[in-house]
């Protein structure tokens, strides 16, 4: 009886020991959505990404992230109390030539609310590229409606919140023929994945 006790006991921690180990053979999903830190020159600005609500904005975004390409780039155009808007222009306001456009999803049921970070685009709905912007309030004008397609929303900003009001404060002013250019340039120093 002691024999059989102590043999069901050993049977019973090897079974748990393979069964821990097929469970952490198993591919493990990563937690959560993708997050991206703009490290600006007047600190960083941590955005929370939606691929589950704009797909396709979301892996454009972050595929211009892997490359680099906002790094350099300058908040361009602030407008306080509405926008501040960045992703096409390096210092000089030399613009970046974008890799191509991604289809409007602004109907996805995310709102241009305060600190939601949206798309940037032409009056062709499907023209957005690589520009986008930080509300600084609720903008729900900016919303796609059932007959009206608005600005996608991708994202929301979950730290570096006095950052964006810091930026949204800068003294600006008219250059080569652009209204709401910061004053002293705010860089994006690099955008990376955390």
């Amino acid at each position: 009886m002691h024999r059989s006790h102590r043999l069901s006991r050993i049977l019973s921690a090897v079974l748990l020991c393979v069964a821990t180990a097929a469970f952490a053979a198993e591919p493990v999903e990563p937690a959560g959505n993708p997050l991206v830190r703009l490290e600006t020159s007047l600190g960083n600005i941590d955005i929370e990404l939606y691929p589950d609500k704009a797909p396709k904005s979301v892996s454009n975004f972050l595929a211009l992230v892997d490359d680099g390409f906002y790094d350099g780039l300058v908040f361009h155009r602030v407008v306080a109390g509405f926008v501040i808007q960045a992703g096409g222009y390096d210092a000089n306001l030399t613009y970046r030539d974008p890799p191509g456009t991604v289809d409007n999803e602004s109907r996805n049921g995310l709102s241009n609310r305060k600190y939601s970070v949206a798309m940037a685009r032409l009056a062709d709905p499907d023209s957005a590229d690589t520009q986008f912007y930080i509300n600084v309030k609720d903008n729900p004008h900016l919303d796609g409606s059932r007959v009206t397609p608005g600005y996608t929303v991708f994202g929301q900003v979950i730290a570096g919140k006095e950052v964006v009001h810091e930026i949204e404060l800068v003294d600006t002013h008219l250059e080569a023929g652009m209204a709401g250019v910061p004053e002293t340039d705010v860089v994006i120093v690099h955008a990376r994945r955390l």
